[in-house]
């Protein structure tokens, strides 16, 4: 089953940022915002932002305000109103009621500790389960992949997924949440953005998410995995106490994120503010002088 990008080459490029406000902005998440806004931005495209915040008890009280702010003390402006996923759960109940009348859903009341054993896989256990159960369950999205699933990424090149190896995966918790993937993919087709550039540890997410397009009839957009950063082995995040950057030298956090980018960064004559940096950088841009591995470790933030 080969699906490569459908990007719609012939429309305008729409690309997105979507931090989730579970602690304030650090390094990794301005790198790939900076990717993002260039990409789109370069080619006359539109770049929204979009909140991911359908996790209450991650939320951290001020810091979607602390990445706002970091946004555009860098210069990163959207182009229109930015969206947030808790005001938009009457449009996940919507795909779900639809996936549910096409058959493509049941329901699972298999626990973590159940499946923790099988390395992340789903034997399926709860397929034929269409009605729901009394006791806790979630809702999984049924795959009928039976061939090898192929998609081609801007920069990591054509994937390849064996016949098996994806599994039949939750789209509504247990604790009646909306999953990442389901939201995710009705946010980017509603939003009609048709290029997507986040980090590669989401490369293997991709297969979901276009499977879950194909079942609701959207168009699949293109993809670009970046390079995700690391340090000492883990990747720059929140989670890892990744810290805050810096909003008192925005010029050189942009630079030093164009640097990891493989873009040409100004030297002599460089514009000391974000907005004319950026400026420079969206001519200069060139897509394939980004690194193609999956990670790079820093040495230094």
């Amino acid at each position: 089953m080969d699906h490569p990008n459908q990007g719609q080459t012939s429309q305008r490029k729409r690309g997105r940022f979507a931090p989730s406000p579970t602690g304030d902005m650090h390094f990794g998440s301005l790198y790939t915002a900076v990717a993002s806004y260039l990409d789109s931005t370069s080619q006359g495209g539109e770049w929204v932002v979009r909140v991911e915040n359908l996790d209450p008890p991650r939320i951290v009280a001020g810091s979607l305000q602390n990445i706002l702010t970091a946004l555009d003390v860098h210069g990163l402006q959207t182009t229109e109103p930015r969206v947030s996923q808790s005001q938009r759960l009457h449009l996940y109940d919507a795909a779900l009621e639809s996936l549910q009348m096409a058959g493509k859903l049941f329901y699972c009341t298999c626990t973590r500790k159940s499946l923790a054993a099988l390395d992340g896989g789903y034997p399926g256990t709860c397929r034929t389960r269409r009605d729901p159960p009394e006791q806790g369950h979630a809702v999984r999205f049924r795959l009928d992949v039976d061939r090898a699933f192929t998609f081609t990424d801007q920069v990591q090149g054509r994937q390849e997924y064996a016949p098996g190896s994806l599994s039949d995966f939750i789209v509504k918790r247990r604790d009646g949440l909306h999953a990442y993937h389901l939201a995710v993919v009705v946010d980017d087709a509603l939003q009609q953005v048709n290029s997507i550039v986040r980090g590669a540890d989401l490369l293997d997410s991709t297969p979901l998410h276009i499977l879950l397009q194909q079942a609701l009839g959207y168009p699949t957009p293109e993809y670009l995995h970046l390079p995700v950063l690391t340090r000492n082995g883990q990747k720059l995040s929140k989670q890892h106490g990744a810290p805050p950057i810096s909003l008192q030298r925005p010029v050189e956090n942009l630079a030093r994120a164009l640097e990891l980018l493989g873009q040409p960064v100004p030297q002599g004559g460089r514009p000391n503010d974000p907005a004319g940096l950026l400026a420079i950088a969206a001519g200069n841009w060139q897509r394939h002088l980004l690194p193609r591995e999956t990670s790079i470790e820093l040495t230094c933030s």
